[in-house]
């Protein structure tokens, strides 16, 4: 953990940008190299930051807590147990786009191609790491006083890893797949940017195509019950196509590349109404449960990757907009009509079939929660870049400039792990139980 500082200063959860981050780029600056419209505000100081940028990830940090910490007590904002999409599903994209835009900034300038590609994996490795330390299983649960993981078991897929790895596929796409200097126009930017949409086709097609293409058989699994017996379980699948939560392709995927022990032990669909009996809440099993209801099932898995790649890619088209264009409606206006596009087509995908679901990170809702955040980003923007309502959203500022460092502290429970370490004479003794968290 001695390498902790460097890794928050510079992870792209927090601020990936180099340098000033967010400089140049404000309104009336001079990005795109035209001469500003006598309408657009006179520019801000060179070195501010674009504050709506930061805004929008403290409010996500903000929702992921919330979420987190009430979920369990309204079910209703929790994660959805598997088909649908609840507010806390909303969270996770909401990163990986906002990162997505940031890279724009991170890379508009680009003199040594290899030099940034060294610099983006090593960012990328070093989240990476910090992920596999936080959410492998290192750190247990907060009423759990002992340390340590058994590599064989090791969580190798989370939060973090997930974006250490859209982060450095972005990242490559910016270094390396983009146009050299034009105007830019109507059509200008998609041409220039054209090799980084098409490579979002490619995942894209590359992910219906296994989701929807791939036989997936049967598989077995072995469990240690609470009373140490050893359960061996088959699920009976032989099907292609399924997105239900034991025979998809997504976690077959994982099953054999990352193995089954690698995986999250704790899958949301434990609280569906086949696996639990105090639906939507965790409960106990129901006497008919399915046999996939105790296996393992990662919703940060291999497959399912490509698409939150995608989705980190439109927040670089949308960093594009702020990079190249000066006037205010000229960008809300680009941000707004392909994020209502997204998130008009999400919900005609789930109507016709194509379920929202974030344990796959389906094409729909990959659509929707882009888009979503897409609209979210512009009305910060309009709120707080144009209209210039700042100080009421300072704590938020202040939190997105610190994201890592809250979601180490309070998302992975270090904070309360650190505080459950104190205690007087016995380990129930401590300050948690004293403010109502637990003995």
């Amino acid at each position: 953990m001695a390498t902790a500082k460097s890794v928050v200063d510079s992870a792209p959860l927090d601020d990936p940008n180099d340098g000033g981050s967010h400089r140049d780029i404000e309104a009336g600056g001079a990005a795109s190299g035209r001469a500003p419209a006598t309408t657009t505000p006179p520019p801000r100081p060179r070195g501010q930051r674009l504050a709506s940028l930061d805004v929008f990830r403290g409010i996500t940090v903000v929702l992921m807590v919330i979420v987190d910490d009430v979920g369990g007590l309204v079910p209703a904002i929790s994660h959805s147990p598997w088909d649908g999409a609840t507010l806390a599903d909303f969270v996770f994209p909401f990163f990986l786009f906002i990162v997505g835009v940031s890279l724009a900034f991170a890379f508009k300038r680009v003199p040594n191609r290899a030099l940034a590609t060294k610099k983006a994996m090593i960012r990328a490795s070093k989240l990476f790491l910090l992920g596999l330390i936080l959410q492998g299983g290192f750190f247990h649960r907060i009423h759990d006083l002992t340390y340590g993981v058994d590599v064989r078991e090791i969580r190798l897929m989370g939060v973090l890893q997930r974006i250490a790895i859209a982060y450095l596929a972005v990242a490559l796409c910016e270094i390396w797949l983009r146009g050299g200097a034009s105007d830019i126009g109507a059509y200008a930017l998609i041409r220039r940017y054209r090799h980084q949409l098409f490579v979002g086709l490619v995942l894209t097609v590359t992910y219906m195509t296994f989701l929807y293409g791939m036989y997936v058989p049967d598989w077995e699994y072995v469990i240690t019950s609470p009373d140490n017996t050893i359960k061996h379980l088959t699920v009976k699948c032989a099907v292609r196509g399924d997105t239900g939560p034991g025979c998809n392709a997504v976690g077959m995927i994982d099953r054999r590349v990352l193995r089954i022990q690698h995986l999250y032990m704790r899958p949301v669909y434990l609280r569906t109404a086949q696996c639990s009996i105090n639906t939507p809440k965790n409960g106990p099993l129901p006497p008919d449960a399915p046999t996939w209801c105790e296996a393992p099932f990662d919703p940060e898995g291999v497959l399912s990757s490509l698409m939150a790649i995608v989705t980190c890619l439109i927040g670089l088209q949308i960093g594009h907009v702020l990079v190249h264009f000066k006037e205010h409606g000229e960008r809300i206006v680009r941000w707004s009509i392909p994020s209502l596009s997204l998130l008009i087509l999400g919900f005609l995908l789930d109507l016709f079939g194509l379920h929202l679901n974030k344990s796959l990170y389906s094409l729909s809702y990959t659509c929707v929660t882009t888009g979503a955040a897409g609209l979210l980003f512009a009305g910060i923007y309009l709120l707080v870049d144009v209209y210039g309502f700042k100080k009421p959203l300072f704590p938020m500022e202040w939190v997105g400039k610190h994201a890592l460092m809250i979601f180490v502290l309070v998302a992975c429970n270090i904070a309360p792990i650190l505080v459950h370490g104190f205690y007087w004479r016995e380990p129930q003794n401590n300050l948690l139980k004293f403010i109502g968290i637990g003995g």
